[in-house]
């Protein structure tokens, strides 16, 4: 099978190349993202490799349908950005890689948490330039405090094992509760008004489109650590900057954000940034943002190019499609 693989980066190109000859793939690299414009690069494949910053709405996949593309293999876990109902209707199949690495994910989250609590990117910023002052560093102890995790999936079971392991009582919400994990599940409500540190981990799904809004952080304690490695839309990012200036947060860490399109995974470091929440955001001392990068790691890697490459053999030779998204 030809596949084009659309996104491609240094970092996730190598894991392709050494794994694909092994499974009869096929690979064309492109370093543009995938959206209606270079769709029709798409040409002479029978498959796509997209990422989550891919754009795959009507236009884009009836393009790709019409160059001769078959399957949608998606390497990642969300499906957020594929418009699946214009999928069916045009017979393209959608695959995706829903477990590629559940530690890596929850570990960037803590790691967040604990950067964003103590400040490091203040202080390494400071210590850099002779400033030894502790002024703007005080952060809290989170042995003690309550995490709430909202979705208790695989990446929500890594991150409450995490906060187990720092002393800190777990509550948990989830509409569909996970038995077995031994943590207290409560409503979506009693975890806001009870935890010191909310960890989001949980899909982009028009039921949890922008599920921190201003009634939700009205209802979190003074002084709370917010942190979201999954999908931006689930915060309101207005509200979550009134928020802030109204000083509800002791600190916020974002891996994702509304306007992360075109921003992630490019070099815009000459550019003037016309996206102006996102400016915004990272005026203030207590926020910090990443590049959406709580899946990069070597071991993730390696699972994203096995399952994504396995998906496309499953679809050749009429396995069972156990990664479909319907």
């Amino acid at each position: 099978m030809k596949i084009a693989f659309f996104g491609t980066k240094p970092y996730d190109r190598p894991w392709f190349e050494k794994l694909s000859p092994e499974s009869g793939q096929e690979i064309t690299f492109f370093r543009p993202r995938l959206t209606k414009e270079t769709a029709p690069l798409a040409d002479g494949h029978r498959a796509v490799c997209a990422f989550v910053n891919d754009e795959l709405g009507r236009d884009t996949l009836e393009i790709l349908k019409k160059v001769g593309v078959e399957l949608i293999l998606l390497r990642c876990a969300g499906y957020n950005n594929v418009d699946l109902e214009a999928a069916h209707e045009l017979d393209l199949t959608v695959l995706r890689v829903p477990g590629y690495s559940p530690e890596a994910v929850a570990e960037h989250a803590m790691a967040l948490a604990m950067a964003a609590n103590r400040r490091l990117h203040k202080a390494y910023n400071k210590v850099r330039d002779n400033d030894f002052s502790l002024t703007g560093l005080t952060g809290v102890n989170l042995y003690g405090k309550t995490a709430g995790i909202v979705g208790t999936g695989k990446i929500g079971q890594a991150m409450i094992n995490i906060c187990r392991g720092f002393g800190m009582d777990v509550l948990a919400y989830d509409p569909y509760p996970v038995s077995g994990l031994g943590v207290k599940y409560v409503s979506f409500k009693e975890l806001l008004e009870q935890s010191d540190l909310i960890s989001l981990h949980c899909p982009l799904f028009p039921e949890t489109y922008h599920i921190i809004d201003s009634k939700a952080i009205d209802c979190m304690k003074d002084g709370v650590i917010l942190v979201n490695t999954s999908r931006g839309g689930l915060i309101k990012t207005e509200d979550l900057i009134n928020g802030i200036k109204a000083g509800k947060f002791h600190a916020v860490a974002l891996d994702v954000y509304e306007e992360e399109s075109g921003l992630v995974y490019e070099d815009r470091s000459d550019d003037i940034l016309d996206h102006t929440t996102t400016a915004r955001l990272l005026s203030f001392p207590n926020v910090l943002l990443t590049s959406h990068q709580g899946f990069l790691t070597k071991e993730a890697l390696r699972t994203i190019a096995e399952v994504t490459l396995d998906n496309a053999e499953a679809y050749e030779n009429n396995r069972v499609l156990k990664n479909a998204v319907s």
